[in-house]
């Protein structure tokens, strides 16, 4: 009975600060979060990474260690995806960023912070950054079809990594104004980027079922065996396989749709949308299953 009330307690705030924004989206159809989405992109997210990273005890040796993982379950990530997409016969490259994207931040650093606590947040925190620099390279090389490092520098989690990546590898000690500071905005952010999530739910169409499905399947099904596959391979144990697993089992990230909306055809975005939507509704029943396996094996 105690571990369901433990799952209870992870999941609830997560899905219902979604359900908040879902909510808000229905009710006022022209919400605009624009103003949100650049807030956390340009303040919120940079330090959510650099306090998940600096001021929950993880080291630059385990950063180095989950950033690797991150980048193999990439990898394999990639290979399922373009199978499905072979088989399905759709774009090999602009249709590969939802199938490779995890929804590592939005929903993936809450619900590890909520099972695992400041540890559970380090750990997630360095296999989310690995996310955030793959939707800006990979992410737009693949919708674009062209690679621009200016892009790069021109968002802000990249500094954020930086930053971190600074502190970590000196080893120096974060003052404490700049650790409270970036605590109150990550927490904040944790609550506007749910949010949001939810009301974007309210504004993506599935425009062909069936495919969306497919897609949402390899995902959701195919992301948690790479993570197990990764987990018994190095031997992982305890909160950095629980961590591991649950953000290998997260939904199409929504920023896939974001960088897709600006460089590929409005029938590649159509298909992208459909895979977030039906990734992340199918991940409201999954991801109970998947924490409650994480707390029951990987504690």
């Amino acid at each position: 009975m105690e571990i369901y009330l433990k799952l209870f307690e992870i999941l609830f705030p997560v899905f219902f600060i979604i359900g908040i924004g879902f909510y808000l989206g229905k009710k006022d159809s022209k919400l605009n979060i624009n103003f949100i989405t650049n807030l956390t992109g340009t303040i919120g997210t940079p330090a959510l990474i650099f306090y998940s990273l600096t001021s929950t005890g993880v080291n630059l040796e385990t950063f180095l260690e989950f950033f690797s993982y991150k980048i193999i379950m990439i990898i394999g990530f990639s290979l399922i995806g373009l199978i499905t997409l072979i088989v399905t016969k759709r774009d090999l490259i602009r249709e590969l960023p939802p199938l490779i994207l995890p929804n590592n931040g939005n929903i993936g650093l809450s619900v590890c912070l909520f099972a695992y606590g400041a540890k559970g947040l380090g750990i997630a925190g360095a296999i989310a950054s690995v996310i955030m620099l793959f939707h800006f390279t990979i992410g737009v090389f693949l919708a674009k079809k062209s690679f621009d490092l200016k892009i790069l520098f021109k968002n802000g989690p990249i500094y954020g990594i930086f930053l971190a990546l600074f502190f970590l590898y000196f080893d120096y000690e974060v003052p404490l104004f700049l650790e409270n500071a970036t605590f109150l905005i990550s927490y904040a952010t944790i609550f506007m980027v749910l949010m949001s999530l939810g009301v974007a739910l309210t504004k993506l169409k599935v425009f062909s079922l069936k495919l969306s499905i497919i897609n949402s399947c390899v995902r959701m099904i195919g992301g948690p065996l790479i993570g197990l596959v990764l987990i018994n391979f190095f031997n992982l144990t305890g909160v950095e396989a629980g961590v591991l697993f649950i953000q290998s089992a997260m939904p199409s990230a929504i920023l896939t749709y974001l960088v897709g909306s600006m460089y590929s055809p409005k029938k590649v975005v159509d298909s992208i949308a459909g895979t977030i939507v039906v990734s992340t509704t199918i991940s409201f029943i999954t991801l109970p299953i998947i924490v409650y396996l994480s707390l029951l094996y990987f504690s």
